[in-house]
């Protein structure tokens, strides 16, 4: 696999300054964004920091990116919350046994599919419905975290319940928590908008702890994160039963998905920046590494953070070296400043994760999604002409309505019906002979095309096979069914492959017009296609395939009684 560190290897002493000024900043990003992040999955704010060292040594000995940064992030904090939650029901562990167990599960996994080499599974979650995924998720937390920044009780359940129990909560807001809350937010938001190389989290956090102890806030029903246990984590397998295993298994396969997909994305991002290649099957190998760091550590489960990845590129980080100086000062944070963190309000680390989450809520990239859309696409296949809206919009409902995992699947299944939905009503366009060049063009595109008398040539822009066989016929059967028509010629170019259905309906269909005087002729047809043809003894008539449309048409012409 290229030996361990290779981020490190030709290392020069000149990038010794940039690496640890990059993990400075990074560490200022990552603990706020940790102790926040841990909240969603439910565990003690310290947890998140317990995740993050061996997690970020181990990805930097077995990554291939130089650059990213792995920790808790919100979409598997959120995530890992809900696998746990349905798991601890019937388990005697803890629910930060189950947490650390579940990031066990995930980087196991994780290893398995690296080394099977399987890093093209990325592929199947499609960006629009990963982009409906977190926009959904992004809001359900946000739903989540708005009681803490009133000072209410709030509800559990789904985005719509916990808005609901929101609004019915109002009358009891605590003044004096949603002031310190909402001021927190302020603070964040306009110093990532008028300084975005400020750590506004970390200021926020530590003006939230200087607060709580200055005006005992506490005393005024602004509730604090409270004890934290000071020192490394514990070390070792946690303690769960197998049981417990099997109930995360199903869990850990989403997970995985979402984690690999979100690094991957971040990887590929500052690589082409900086003109390297990301291994995907390295990078699984990367993220199992860093989870199984992060699970024997008594953490939850991290994949790669597009934003912290962000402030490590910006502050000139040029290997892994930065990684591993954020592990250090989180193990330095870990060992003597945990206890400030005792008084931190709960509705500064609401107002963290409200300011990191937000701008996931990308609205503009969905309405993008629902601009891809062309006439031709309308005709053709109704109201699935817009197949990668749809399916984002239904990743997202489904996460807002259903919770994370079903809502997962439901935007990846919703993908897949719409991708079998278009291949089985494929575009057929007629074609026209333009004036002077005598190239064929399609009808509608071009109006100075022209039809060749007694000659109907078909452009099928789909491979053809047993699912759309069928309305590619009955299109071919529609288009020779005039009386002057003597000749349908089929363009081939946009036809990448043929199963043996199709070959069978050619075969048919060309008996049939010929019984009726028409010729069904193939045109420009790519290797795959001529080799079932050929393989799936066709007709002497569809093997005669002609180079170009002109030739095709011309012989039709001239065969003409």
């Amino acid at each position: 696999m290229g030996g361990l560190f290779p981020s490190l290897r030709g290392y020069r002493r000149q990038w010794l300054g940039r690496d640890a000024l990059a993990g400075a900043t990074g560490w200022a990003v990552l603990v706020p964004e940790a102790l926040a992040y841990a909240t969603i999955a439910g565990v003690s704010p310290v947890v998140g920091l317990y995740a993050a060292p061996a997690a970020l040594i181990l990805y930097a000995a077995f990554g291939s990116s130089r650059h990213l940064i792995v920790g808790p992030m919100a979409a598997t904090a959120a995530l890992s919350a809900a696998i746990v939650g349905e798991a601890a029901g019937g388990s005697s562990a803890s629910f930060s046994a189950l947490t650390a167990a579940l990031a066990l599960t995930v980087g196991v996994a994780a290893l398995l599919a690296g080394l099977l080499r399987l890093g093209f599974l990325a592929g199947f979650i499609s960006e629009p419905v990963l982009k409906g995924f977190i926009v959904g998720l992004a809001l359900t937390i946000i739903a989540g975290q708005l009681p803490k920044l009133f000072g209410v009780e709030g509800d559990s359940g789904n985005f719509f319940e916990r808005l609901w129990g929101l609004i019915a909560d109002l009358g009891g807001t605590s003044v004096s928590t949603f002031l310190v809350g909402a001021l927190s937010l302020l603070l964040i938001l306009v110093l990532k908008r008028l300084a975005p190389a400020v750590p506004g989290s970390l200021i926020a956090v530590v003006l939230g702890v200087a607060a709580a102890t200055a005006f005992d806030l506490e005393d005024h029903r602004v509730d604090v994160v409270g004890g934290i246990e000071a020192g490394l984590p514990s070390y070792g397998f946690p303690d769960v039963s197998l049981d417990d295993l099997g109930a995360l298994a199903a869990g850990t396969v989403g997970v995985l998905l979402v984690a690999f997909a979100e690094g991957l994305g971040a990887a590929k991002t500052y690589s082409a920046r900086d003109h390297y290649q990301i291994d995907a099957d390295r990078e699984l190998i990367g993220l199992g590494a860093a989870g199984l760091g992060a699970g024997l550590s008594s953490g939850m489960v991290v994949n790669g953070s597009l934003s912290k990845t962000a402030v490590n590129w910006s502050a000139g980080a040029r290997t892994q070296l930065s990684g591993i100086v954020v592990a250090a000062l989180t193990l330095i944070t870990l060992l003597f400043l945990t206890g400030l963190f005792e008084q931190l309000p709960e509705a500064v680390l609401a107002a963290v994760v409200i300011a990191a989450v937000v701008e996931l809520v990308d609205i503009p990239s969905l309405v993008a999604l629902h601009h891809v859309f062309t006439r031709r696409l309308g005709q053709a296949y109704g109201v699935a002409a817009r197949p990668d809206f749809l399916a984002a919009v239904a990743a997202m409902l489904g996460v807002m309505a259903f919770d994370t995992l079903p809502g997962l699947f439901i935007g990846i299944g919703a993908s897949l019906l719409l991708l079998l939905y278009r291949s089985s009503r494929p575009v057929v366009s007629e074609l026209g002979q333009l004036p002077g060049d005598g190239h064929f063009a399609a009808l509608d595109r071009h109006a100075e095309s022209r039809r060749v008398p007694g000659v109907i040539v078909l452009r099928v822009e789909s491979g053809i096979y047993f699912a759309n066989a069928e309305r590619i016929e009955s299109r071919v059967r529609a288009a020779a069914a005039h009386e002057e028509v003597t000749a349908v010629v089929i363009d081939a170019e946009t036809v990448p492959f043929v199963d043996v259905s199709a070959v069978r309906m050619l075969d048919d269909l060309a008996e049939e017009l010929e019984a009726r005087g028409t010729r069904l002729l193939l045109a420009r047809d790519v290797g795959q296609v001529r080799d079932v043809l050929r393989t799936a003894a066709a007709r002497a008539e569809l093997m005669r395939v002609y180079p170009t449309v002109r030739a095709a048409v011309e012989a039709a012409v001239a065969d003409r009684p």
